[in-house]
C-alpha cells in the first residue's frame, strides 16, 4: 500500500513540474500565442512520458492558456480583446471585495508578500520583468482576504494570458511607476485596516486598466 501511495505522489509531482514549466514558458513569451505544442518533443526534452504531459496540457487548457485540438495535439491559446474585457470585469467583482476583507483579516505574511512584490516590481527593468511581481501582488492581496474560493477565482484569472496581453499593450516606464505607487497605496490601506479605502483603491486601480483597454480597442 505504501509503495502505491509513493508512486501516486511521484506521478502527481511530475505533472505539477511539467505544468509549471509550460505555464512559465507561456507567460514569459517563450511559447507564443498560436504556436503548436508537440507532446513527443516535450516529453523527450523533459525526460518524462507523454501521460504527465497530456495531464499538464489539460490543466493548462482549463486555465485558458492552451487549446486542445481534436486529433491535432495542442497549441498556445490566443486572447481576444473581448476575452481581456470580460476578465477585467471579473477582477473588478473579485479583487476590490477581497481587498476590503484583507484589511480586516490579513496577517504579517500577507503584508510581507505584498511588500516584497512591490519592491520587485520597482526593481524590474522591463514590462515583462514587472509582470510577475504585479501578479504576485494582486494574488497576495486576495489571499489576505482569507477566503479560499476568492483565491481560486483570482488565480484562475491571473493564470491565463489575459492580464499580460493588456499589460504589454499599455506598459511604459511612467505607467509602471504609477502602478507601483498604486499598489503601495492599496498595501498601506490593507495594513492600516482601512477596509473602505483598500476596496476603493483596488477598484479604481483595476478600472483604470480596463478603461485603457477599451480606449485601445477603439483606436
Amino acid at each position: 500500500m505504501a509503495s502505491q501511495r509513493d508512486q501516486t505522489l511521484q506521478v502527481v509531482s511530475i505533472v505539477d513540474r511539467v505544468y509549471a514549466v509550460l505555464q512559465q514558458r507561456i507567460l514569459n513569451g517563450g511559447l507564443e500565442a498560436g504556436s503548436r505544442i508537440h507532446q513527443v518533443n516535450l516529453s523527450e526534452e523533459l525526460g518524462v512520458s507523454r501521460t504527465p504531459v497530456r495531464e499538464a496540457l489539460a490543466r493548462l487548457a482549463a486555465d485558458g492558456l492552451v487549446e486542445l485540438l481534436p486529433n491535432r495535439g495542442a497549441r498556445v491559446a490566443d486572447v481576444t480583446l473581448e476575452d481581456m474585457r470580460i476578465a477585467y470585469e471579473a477582477r473588478l467583482a473579485i479583487e476590490p471585495l477581497a481587498a476590503g476583507f484583507a484589511a480586516d483579516r490579513h496577517g504579517p505574511d500577507h503584508i510581507r508578500r505584498m511588500r516584497s512584490a512591490v519592491a520587485a516590481q520597482r526593481r524590474a527593468r522591463s514590462p515583462r520583468g514587472a509582470w510577475g511581481p504585479i501578479r504576485d501582488f494582486h494574488l497576495a492581496a486576495v489571499d489576505a482576504a482569507g477566503n479560499p474560493l476568492l483565491s481560486r477565482f483570482a488565480a484562475s484569472l491571473w493564470a491565463g494570458r489575459i492580464g499580460i496581453h493588456v499589460f504589454m499593450r499599455q506598459a511604459d516606464k511612467a505607467t509602471l511607476a504609477v502602478d507601483a505607487d498604486e499598489h503601495e497605496g492599496i498595501l498601506d490601506a490593507i495594513e492600516a485596516g482601512d477596509a473602505a479605502r483598500a476596496e476603493r483603491l483596488m477598484r479604481e486601480h483595476i478600472a483604470v486598466s480596463l478603461q485603457r483597454l477599451l480606449e485601445d480597442s477603439q483606436r
